[in-house]
């Protein structure tokens, strides 16, 4: 689970913006919140964070993408990094971007956080965080000879060899797990399997395997299709070989960038629509991913993928991630940006109440996702700790607000209307009026 998240000089993020699941003193909606007595700390199951255009929400999302995949696909040694700290001062710019992650591990809490530049690694912490204490795991700055690690570190020779070898634009995390030493393994897999970050232009990759018949979802998947009168009554998988829809020099050029867990979708191509390449067992693969219509007798009707509409794609996209949430067995945290673009605000809201519902104090699974749905701001759904506003001033640069920072937000209150008259912040201000425009034609 993720307890904090924490960006600083990132994009339009100038100072520290911090994401804080953990619940506040709030009751209201207490059946949401997973509680974990040996902490004696209670976690939110959602976050819903809203803000104008460019108001910073996608770039929230963006820093929690970049961070997933510096710690699992660093770049190649002296590569840049690709930090994009804030440009609208001259001091941000030879400044660090830092990250922290607060998160939850098989009931233990870890303390993760690393600081860049353009080129380097410039400082790498993990501490375990006990009730009532803390222990640092191990240290390291842009000096190698500061480099610390704790005394109960298993092959802890091991571990110090290859932090020696680790590349100065490589997380030291990063590159002891490449050389199968277990020691942060665990830390390393919730970036792997447990943070999942779904932007408008991605889909959640497991959608083909719920396509497929024999995956223990399928039908619940297919179930949820029909409820959600989206035309779609069931999708299927089928592979085809890479080189019947791409030359065998393309298929391996593109073959480099792939992994187990990230198909690319290919579009139009070959004469085939919606083909996916992967790889399985090592070896690029390509499927079709077939969604099925009934027609009027009643008979199922196979459609191209790419015929769908914009709204079936986004909830195909993101129908499999609320599967999984809903999923006692996982503690999968699932960010996704912009949950309401092109889908019905009722569609959008069956989905969260979805979520929702299922929560008790055992949970663990999350959901942040970035909206404009004003529709779903209603304390009806969520406790006030869960609504968040990115606000940007008028030196460009953003910040995270929690509406439980407000003192004026009572549980009785509309807070839609607060909202959206611009008393949270989060709202963009429009300059000029339309009377600018009918003045004009009226001088006409």
């Amino acid at each position: 689970m993720l307890l904090r998240f924490s960006v600083s000089n990132w994009m339009s993020f100038r100072d520290e913006a911090i994401l804080d699941m953990t619940a506040t003193r709030e009751k209201q909606h207490s059946e949401h919140v997973a509680t974990v007595p040996k902490y004696e700390v209670r976690v939110l199951p959602v976050a819903a964070i809203y803000g104008g255009n460019a108001s910073g929400k996608s770039n929230l999302v963006k820093a929690l993408q970049f961070a997933k995949n510096f710690v699992l696909s660093p770049p190649k040694p002296g590569a840049p990094i690709g930090a994009k700290p804030f440009l609208l001062n001259e001091i941000s710019k030879n400044r660090k971007t830092g990250f922290r992650f607060e998160i939850m591990i098989a009931g233990s809490i870890f303390e993760y956080s690393f600081s860049i530049d353009a080129k380097e690694v410039n400082a790498e912490e993990l501490v375990r965080v006990s009730p009532g204490s803390e222990e640092r795991i191990f240290r390291r700055s842009s000096d190698p000879a500061e480099f610390t690690l704790y005394d109960k570190a298993k092959d802890k020779d091991a571990l110090e060899f290859a932090f020696r070898g680790t590349q100065e634009n490589q997380l030291f995390l990063t590159n002891s797990v490449s050389q199968r030493l277990a020691e942060f393994r665990p830390i390393f897999n919730w970036f792997r399997d447990d943070l999942t970050v779904i932007d408008p232009s991605t889909y959640f990759a497991g959608l083909l395997a719920y396509a497929r018949e024999e995956h223990p979802r399928f039908l619940q998947m297919s179930q949820k299709l029909h409820e959600l009168d989206c035309g779609v009554e069931f999708l299927k998988e089928t592979e085809v070989l890479p080189t019947s829809v791409l030359p065998k020099e393309l298929v391996d050029s593109l073959s480099v960038d792939l992994t187990e867990h990230e198909p690319l979708l290919l579009a139009s191509i070959g004469g085939e629509e919606g083909v996916f390449l992967e790889l399985k067992d090592g070896k690029p693969v390509a499927r079709r991913l077939i969604p099925f219509h009934r027609d009027e007798g009643g008979r199922m009707v196979p459609f191209q993928y790419l015929d769908e509409s914009d709204g079936t794609r986004r909830l195909l996209d993101i129908l499999p991630a609320f599967l999984m949430l809903g999923d006692e067995r996982y503690s999968s945290t699932f960010v996704i940006d912009e949950l309401d673009r092109s889908l019905h605000p009722n569609l959008t809201r069956n989905l969260v109440e979805m979520f929702l519902a299922c929560r008790r104090e055992s949970s663990r699974t999350q959901l942040v996702f970035t909206t404009h749905d004003a529709q779903l701001m209603t304390q009806e759904i969520f406790r006030r700790d869960e609504l968040w506003a990115a606000e940007r001033d008028q030196s460009g640069a953003s910040k995270l607000i929690a509406f439980s920072e407000f003192k004026d937000v009572r549980k009785d209150r509309d807070i839609r209307k607060s909202y959206l008259q611009g008393r949270m912040g989060g709202v963009p201000h429009i300059r000029g009026t339309n009377s600018q425009c009918s003045e004009e034609v009226e001088a006409r």
